[in-house]
């Protein structure tokens, strides 16, 4: 008795993921510096699979724990909310950092860092895309994807409706693919590179960042709909898809920005 558990509160045991995690991770970046410099890719490919080893055991534990009906109590759950609020929040920071670059070099478009621009912007011989064509079906793909999305969490919290739960998850994964696949056309048919200059090296870290987090969702909405075709979630317990749900609204929201921002008031 004097070991029992008399508290609301997850005690982890020790783990070898935190470990396994910084190391495969220092593997992988160490790997891609000595790609960029000459040398083969395996390295990093070797911390790349070791870190998908990694997301794959230590979430399956946390999906174990959850599912287990003891470990995440109320407590835990409202700490693992806040916890991804914090996660989100620092996204969307990241995000600001290219925003940021972006419209520094649409204001004032010359500098040491951007003499090339000579005050014009977009810089001359920049052909950006229409706003009003493919961009605009990528925004309303998306936003139906993210519709979706509610519409299986509305299933799952106030009706208990497990087949709309599976549909919309399926419905918002199947527009997610969608968006990447014409996000890839795009980049295919785009009239300027990455490199040489900086509306190129903006755009595309832009825009890029947010189709990896595009994908990113995607395999996070993916693991939900494994999970409740499993019969994980319940009306009560179902912060895995609650975060997933969050995410991708997120995705949502930034690209809205995006889309606003770059492709239209930076046409």
């Amino acid at each position: 008795m004097a070991h029992a558990k008399n508290h609301d509160y997850h005690i982890l045991p020790p783990s070898i993921w935190p470990l396994m995690g910084a190391a495969s991770a220092f593997i992988m970046l160490f790997g891609a510096v000595l790609w960029m410099h000459g040398s083969g890719p395996w390295m990093g490919l070797i911390g790349f699979v070791g870190v998908l080893y990694v997301m794959f055991g230590w979430w399956a534990e946390m999906v174990a724990e959850g599912e287990g009906g003891v470990d995440h109590t109320p407590v835990v759950r409202i700490g693992l909310r806040y916890g991804f609020i914090m996660f989100i929040m620092s996204e969307v920071m990241f995000f600001a950092a290219w925003f940021w670059s972006f419209f520094k070099h649409a204001m004032y478009p010359m500098g040491p860092l951007s003499p090339a621009v000579d005050g014009v912007w977009p810089p001359a011989g920049i052909e950006t895309f229409d706003p009003w064509h493919l961009p605009l079906i990528n925004t309303l793909i998306l936003l139906c994807s993210g519709a979706a999305a509610t519409w299986a969490h509305h299933a799952l919290v106030h009706e208990n409706n497990r087949k709309d739960l599976v549909n919309g998850l399926v419905l918002a994964i199947i527009l997610g693919l969608f968006f990447t696949v014409l996000q890839v056309y795009e980049y295919s048919h785009a009239a300027f590179g990455f490199a040489g200059n900086i509306y190129g090296a903006n755009f595309f870290m832009a825009t890029g960042f947010h189709g990896f987090h595009v994908i990113i969702g995607t395999i996070f909405l993916t693991v939900c709909l494994i999970r409740a075709l499993k019969g994980h979630f319940t009306p009560e317990k179902h912060l895995g898809f609650e975060a997933a749900a969050w995410y991708w609204h997120f995705v949502d929201v930034v690209w809205l920005f995006l889309f606003a921002a770059v492709y239209v008031w930076g046409q």
